[in-house]
């Protein structure tokens, strides 16, 4: 067997899947190592890809040539775009996904990339010469060499799992720890933490009363995630069901806090502070009677369902008394128990943003051992160091991605610039351009710089060009489109809306905020258009996006080149933040206490939020 590599990725989660394939689809020879082969691109927690900001983020992976987004339509069971009520930005494609099918998909997709080779063990040491890696050394002593390696650990450096009062060695259920590797990484200078997270039980389905629940359907016109023509939306979906916690239910979960981790003392490190485990929530919200529980399927053909919002780390006998008590629950049978794990994570200000390590050159951290968490968060990181591990070995020209171009280049941003003390996840809210970075144009940002990059292939990129040309077709002849009143009016008044007394052009119609261009689509001319052309809905819904919010866009555009030009703006010694009242109270106390020299300073201070450095441009006159 062949030693010598350019690439080596240790673990194959979603961090290592996307690493392992983006170096391999660009021609590096690379090596995934993991220790269990059966479980590469395994769903740890909730079955489930997508949502808010991180449906963005698989977008993006998918724009720039990741593989997430196409996996996910291939294996998904139902499909919502949330947040349609509120402004485009804030839309966020959900999937519900086969679990098992997902892992298989990765698996086939990987095996089918002739330049990546697998290896099952666990690393244990790494190859060094000065600051230089040089490779790692396996359980068993293997050593394997490549100038290029990347550490996707995940959650099974130094994993304790708790359940109640028993504790146990492991990086998932049924899975062994991974250990040795933060004793060399910190024998290298690298500072290390400890993180906690959790997942809730998996019940029997055949075991609950549906009758009792909210159905919670799909999209009634599903889309899907990738841009490519490779994938096709759902034609039948699994439903979700909604349920809810009681009073009852908190007495029993309470009846166990002596013997909870949470609260004895044995856990310690800090938990995802948006998804809180069920006994942490009732003691933190104790004024509410109740918590929402979304009930889940697993996959196709399985009676396994998922208990989304039940996260917990209390006894088992604990656990099955309080279930019984939610409403359908009745009769529930746990399957597997819910639990909480820690394990080790190095702090991200660590690395560059390229997710080089400052430490050691050649080595990258991707996903968990950065302090992130999720499947989305951790996929796109694996992308950018793989990225970015290839072109150090071809064009020594790093790839990142600014916070007006992409979700991801927000995520790390914020990790290499202010770091992390409990498990990150992405939101709408980090995104100070939102507007811009939405989930509908995610292929216009980055699909040249996924085939510039030696990534996208050469068809995905005509198929963006073709997508390109029908919404440019369709804005210039909306723009042209005049309509009369007769064919206008009575769909205005249906709405209750002022008539037009003239002819007008249909875009200064379609600007309302009332209308959508689904009103309009008894029109004659424009039916015949849109089948004559071929425009799809995603063509529909992205012009109707530029059209309405164009103002808003070439605002925020201009907005955030003002932010990069005003980056080296010095901010006088003397600056008295006491004076900003509209900014928050946490930015004025670290910005005078740190005092900082240039906004750009003031922009990576741990705290400081975009609509902060707004604040103080306003103030300092710019």
């Amino acid at each position: 067997m062949d030693k010598n590599y350019e690439v080596i990725v240790v673990g194959g989660g979603h961090a290592g899947a996307e690493a392992a394939a983006a170096a391999s689809k660009m021609g590096a020879k690379t090596l995934l190592v993991t220790m269990n082969l059966q479980t590469i691109g395994q769903m740890s927690c909730n079955p489930a890809m997508g949502g808010i900001a991180k449906g963005q983020i698989v977008r993006e992976i998918d724009a720039l040539g990741g593989l997430s987004g196409i996996i996910t339509d291939k294996t998904a069971i139902q499909f919502r775009m949330l947040n349609r009520s509120k402004g485009p930005a804030m839309w966020s494609p959900r999937v519900q996904s086969d679990r098992w099918r997902f892992a298989e998909e990765w698996r086939l997709a990987l095996e089918s990339i002739p330049t990546l080779d697998f290896f099952q063990d666990m690393v244990v040491d790494l190859i060094s010469e000065g600051s230089e890696i040089k490779g790692v050394v396996t359980g068993i002593g293997t050593r394997f060499y490549a100038p290029k390696v990347i550490l996707t650990n995940g959650t099974f450096l130094n994993g304790l799992i708790h359940i109640g009062e028993k504790q146990f060695g492991g990086g998932r259920a049924g899975e062994r720890a991974s250990v040795g590797l933060t004793k060399v990484l910190e024998g290298f200078g690298f500072e290390a933490g400890r993180m906690k997270t959790g997942t809730p039980p998996r019940v029997d389905g055949r075991s609950l009363d549906y009758t009792k629940m909210e159905e919670q359907k799909g999209d009634e016109q599903p889309e899907k995630f990738s841009f490519s023509s490779e994938t096709k939306a759902l034609v039948k979906q699994r439903s979700c069901f909604i349920t809810y916690t009681s009073p009852e239910v908190h007495e029993a979960l309470k009846e166990g806090f002596d013997r909870s981790p949470m609260f004895n003392g044995a856990i310690e490190s800090k938990g995802p502070r948006y998804c809180p485990s069920i006994e942490d929530k009732i003691n933190r919200f104790a004024d509410k009677d109740r918590h929402q529980i979304f009930v889940e399927p697993e996959g196709w053909n399985t009676v396994e369902v998922y208990v989304n919002g039940f996260s917990t780390s209390l006894p088992e006998d604990v656990q099955e008394k309080a279930l019984r008590k939610i409403a359908g629950f009745e009769k529930a049978k746990i399957f597997r128990p819910g639990y909480a794990i820690e394990y080790d994570f190095f702090q991200p200000t660590q690395l560059k943003k390229t997710l080089e390590t400052r430490l050691m050159n050649g080595l990258y951290f991707a996903g968990q051992i950065n302090g992130t968490t999720g499947y989305e968060e951790a996929a796109c990181q694996g992308l950018m160091a793989a990225i970015n591990a290839v072109r150090s070995l071809r064009v020594d020209e790093e790839f990142v991605l600014g916070r007006n171009e992409a979700y991801i280049g927000v995520l790390i941003d914020d990790l290499v610039s202010k770091g992390t003390e409990e498990p990150y996840r992405m939101f709408t809210s980090r995104a100070e351009h939102r507007i811009l970075l939405r989930q509908d144009n995610a292929d216009s940002r980055l699909s040249e710089k996924g085939y510039e990059i030696g990534l996208l292939s050469k068809e995905r990129l005509e198929e963006f060009h073709v997508k390109q040309s029908r919404q440019k077709l369709l804005m210039k002849y909306i723009k042209g489109l005049s309509v009369k009143m007769e064919e206008v009016n009575p769909i205005l008044e249906a709405k209750g809306l002022s008539p037009i007394d003239q002819t007008v052009k249909f875009d200064r119609v379609l600007s309302r905020p009332q209308l959508g261009f689904s009103d309009f689509r008894t029109l004659d001319s424009l039916s015949t258009m849109l089948n004559n052309e071929g425009i799809l809905q995603e063509d529909i819904d992205s012009v109707e996006i530029a059209l309405k919010y164009s103002g808003y866009i070439d605002k925020e555009i201009d907005n955030a080149n003002k932010l990069d030009r005003l980056e080296n703006l010095k901010i006088p010694a003397d600056f008295d933040y006491s004076l900003l009242k509209s900014m928050s109270y946490e930015a004025r106390e670290k910005l005078t206490k740190l005092k900082p020299v240039t906004i750009k300073e003031a922009k990576a201070v741990s705290g400081v939020s975009p609509s902060d450095i707004s604040v103080l441009l306003v103030y300092m006159g710019r």
